[in-house]
């Protein structure tokens, strides 16, 4: 039996004040504007007020930048940028890299001046992305970038961790800390559990698989987004069974897609290739979880390293989010979206799904199967081609399918093949396909029930 350890009352302050802001700011659901959301998506978004139309302008400086410092790393290999740590991680990058980061320059140049090919800048492809998902991901990344060593570096995953493992193991092959990833995700936003998932990665608290899995799968589409797709299919009205189905096929796809290939396929190997230990998150005989769960946190915020290396790491986090993700999101969300609006090969991979939406009795099936494919481009796309079809059950359908979906290329996707996360692009589209079969019938049952 493990003997209990016991701490003084400044270690157990260094674990509760940083954590309960944590939890404050990334958990607590509070209504805002008629609307369900958290503090962090709050300040975010009055930070986006108070920049107004600049936002743009800093943000394509900031792709414009990084795509010359990414070259001039390349081409001149400068010792005082390969030397420091940080900076040669954040600029030496591969060449594929090198190339969707000046390519995301061109495109962000392109739509801000509103000059070449209209297939780049138009409202629906490089300036939905510029003006309407890179100011939000700018905004969000600088407070969850700042804010996320609270809940990271001071215990509270190592106490939820423990008390979540008999929960997330069994059920879902995970540790118990990558429920608060999805709580973090489903609350506030996806591309907060996105940075949490690569972050405990690349610290060693996931393997490939688990980070993998995590990464396509509990980084759920927040309350708020929800409500934006379910208004515009015009059933607003429907709110709570739409997002009650969400979860329900959520969840089955949860269980289901990470026991089939590509996810099953992963290794259980740490980011340095060395194996899961077993023991990581075993309870010794005789101590409860609760205690044994409180320990582990207090030793977490026993080796906390005081505020100012807590804003160093803050720091860090921002800049990596800020210079090496909005890139890759404007190039790798802008081709996405030009193959959705101006080629047929969506509605080519839709046609598949025919007779699988004539089996689920779902109304104007040829009609909604050109909406299922499209989401892998962008989520909300689904929605905007929904609303011209006239039944309600259809567009309940196609909308909850749009969420539960979970990988589009304009956000959530590019962030995962931004980050250190080890999967690609044919391996999230065929989690989405996955997804797309596991989710669909749970879906067409639940709407038989409820239209």
């Amino acid at each position: 039996m493990a003997e209990k350890q016991s701490f003084n009352i400044k270690t157990f302050l260094t674990f509760l004040i940083p954590s309960l802001v944590g939890l404050l700011l990334f958990m607590t659901p509070v209504s805002y504007q008629d609307a369900i959301t958290i503090p962090i998506a709050i300040v975010s978004k009055s930070l986006q007020n108070l920049l107004g139309d600049a936002i743009t302008l800093i943000v394509c400086l900031i792709v414009v930048f990084t795509a010359i410092a990414t070259l001039i790393c390349k081409l001149f290999k400068p010792a005082f940028i390969l030397k420091h740590e940080f900076a040669s991680a954040l600029l030496n990058v591969s060449p594929i890299w090198t190339l969707v980061r000046v390519l995301g320059a061109i495109f962000i140049v392109l739509t801000y001046s509103e000059i070449g090919p209209e297939a780049i800048h138009s409202g629906n492809t490089g300036a939905l992305v510029l003006n309407d998902l890179l100011p939000v991901l700018f905004c969000v990344f600088i407070f969850a970038g700042m804010l996320l060593p609270l809940l990271l570096n001071f215990g509270l995953l190592e106490l939820f961790g423990t008390l979540l493992t008999k929960v997330m193991r069994p059920v879902f092959n995970l540790p118990g800390r990558s429920a608060i990833d999805c709580m973090a995700s489903w609350l506030g936003d996806g591309s907060v559990g996105i940075l949490m998932t690569s972050k405990q990665y690349e610290s060693r608290f996931y393997t490939q698989r688990e980070a993998a899995v995590i990464g396509t799968t509990f980084s759920a589409v927040s309350i708020t987004f929800s409500l934006v797709v379910i208004s515009q299919v015009k059933l607003e009205h429907l709110f709570v069974p739409f997002y009650l189905t969400v979860c329900l096929a959520g969840v089955a796809a949860a269980i289901i897609v990470p026991k089939l290939p590509p996810l099953s396929w992963k290794k259980d190997n740490y980011i340095d290739e060395t194996p899961r230990h077993p023991d990581d998150e075993v309870i010794p005989h005789g101590r409860g979880a609760i205690s044994w769960g409180f320990e582990q946190a207090m030793l977490k915020a026993q080796k906390s390293a005081g505020f100012t290396h807590t804003i160093k790491d803050g720091l860090k986090n921002v800049i990596d989010m800020i210079f090496g993700v909005i890139p890759i999101v404007m190039a790798i969300g802008t081709v996405a979206l030009i193959v959705a609006e101006y080629t047929p090969i969506f509605d080519y991979l839709g046609m598949p799904f025919i007779p699988l939406l004539e089996l689920l009795q779902v109304p104007e099936a040829t009609e909604a199967s050109k909406t299922i494919v499209v989401g892998f481009a962008d989520m909300f796309i689904p929605s905007i081609l929904a609303s011209s079809i006239e039944s309600d059950m259809t567009r309940f359908i196609i909308a909850a399918l749009s969420v539960t979906q979970l990988i589009y290329m304009s956000e959530v996707g590019a962030l995962l093949i931004g980050s250190k996360i080890p999967v690609n692009v044919i391996e999230l589209f065929v989690v989405f396909i996955l997804r797309t079969l596991v989710t669909l019938p749970v879906i067409a049952g639940l709407a038989h029930l409820i239209f």
